[in-house]
């Protein structure tokens, strides 16, 4: 079974009560169907597999990855979706390698979609929607700016898609600015 966007958001809310991964869970979701609908792939599919990826995260950080393949097996979920979600944690807390565009999407832009959303944070807009690949790729440089970004990840992600770094970054961008309100990075204007 594949489950759809209403039951993957509410099982995230379930095992997740932080705003911010639940934010994150609807960033990775948005960019995820930007780059299924760049790919002529299933956005529903896609965004589903970015909405479940840190399902297990909050309540089993130490298991992270592992406890989440138990849970939607449980939940009868479809094989391929387990081993996508699963698969993101690759080199760090899962042995699954991503393999399908799927899977090395989540894998490349679960890391630097968490960068953006920083340097983003970091604007005096506070906004999404008019950062730059520039200025995404100076704090990228910057390994003291959000320290618990894996650079690594994403560069062994953008040469898995076989896709320069800049149209990576560009891409993710794009994919936020669409769901840029319901993260909360839309324009706001100066008090």
């Amino acid at each position: 079974m594949i489950p759809n966007r209403e039951q993957a958001w509410e099982w995230l809310c379930q095992y997740n009560q932080s705003d911010s991964l639940r934010k994150h869970g609807l960033t990775v979701e948005g960019v995820m169907r930007h780059f299924a609908a760049l790919n002529g792939e299933d956005p529903d599919l896609w965004g589903v597999v970015g909405l479940l990826h840190d399902l297990d995260y909050e309540q089993y950080p130490d298991q992270h990855c592992a406890k989440v393949q138990e849970i939607l097996g449980e939940k009868g979920v479809d094989e391929a979706v387990i081993r996508a979600v699963a698969s993101h944690g690759y080199g760090m807390c899962s042995d699954i390698e991503p393999l399908s565009r799927l899977e090395k999407t989540l894998y490349t832009i679960d890391e630097l979609s968490g960068l953006i959303t920083a340097a983003a944070l970091m604007r005096p807009s506070r906004s999404v929607m008019d950062i730059e690949v520039k200025s995404v790729k100076k704090k990228f440089k910057d390994k003291r700016f959000a320290a618990g970004v894996d650079r690594e990840v994403i560069v062994k992600g953008a040469e898995g898609l076989g896709m320069e770094l800049d149209a990576v970054i560009a891409e993710t961008i794009r994919g936020m600015q669409e769901v840029a309100e319901a993260i909360g990075l839309e324009m706001h204007t100066a008090e």
